[in-house]
């Protein structure tokens, strides 16, 4: 199941950090990207086959560097399942707010 690819690869610090470096810098070599972790480059290398394996990353071959770019599409499957739970907390906090307007009006505030 796909959904659970993203998600497990989601689920590592590492990862999502990955996916920062490359949302932010746009595609790099596998040394740049090391250069932002105290890992072993067969580790990083696991962790970007991972994401690879998801779908959230592709790479490219340019002579003997490997690039890497984001591919957030995937993303778009974390958002939705995350959605009911946002309109969820914002139903849950507004009416928490009300119960507050409530309360400091009651105290003459």
């Amino acid at each position: 199941m796909p959904e659970a690819d993203v998600f497990a690869a989601l689920a590592n610090p590492a990862r999502r950090e990955l996916l920062r470096l490359l949302r932010d810098g746009g595609q790099q070599p596998v040394q740049r990207l090391a250069d932002h972790f105290d890992m072993r480059r067969p580790s990083l290398s696991e962790h970007l086959k991972v994401l690879r394996d998801a779908g959230l990353v592709v790479e490219q071959r340019a002579g003997r560097q490997r690039l890497y770019s984001l591919r957030p599409e995937p993303l778009r499957q974390v958002a939705d399942w995350l959605s009911p739970y946002e309109h969820f907390w914002r139903g849950r906090l507004s009416a928490l707010r009300e119960v507050l307007d409530e309360l400091d009006g009651a105290d003459g505030g």
